[in-house]
């Protein structure tokens, strides 16, 4: 490797080392699974907004406060894969 690709090589690897630093999160184990929860329940939402929720809003807000409301509507009108969906949110 020539030193000028060897240079550029070494301030990519600096400079990827420092914004993974500072991007880093320091969360508990429950905060991380509740992240998974409203991910997934967004998720769920936006596949089965005409099916299961087409009484409410589509740009409604999704968080931790309304994934009962989703779950809710996953198991009543969502048919098997939405029952499936529910299941997971609930753990």
């Amino acid at each position: 490797m020539t030193t000028e690709k060897q240079s550029i090589q070494e301030y990519l690897s600096r400079i990827g080392r420092n914004g993974g630093a500072k991007s880093r999160r320091h969360l508990s184990s429950s905060e991380a699974r509740d992240m998974v929860r409203v991910r997934e329940a967004r998720r769920a939402f936006r596949k089965f907004h005409g099916q299961c929720f087409w009484y409410l809003r589509e740009d409604m807000p999704v968080n931790k406060e309304t994934i009962p409301e989703i779950i809710k509507g996953l198991r009543k009108n969502g048919g098997r894969e939405g029952y499936i969906l529910a299941s997971k949110l609930c753990r």
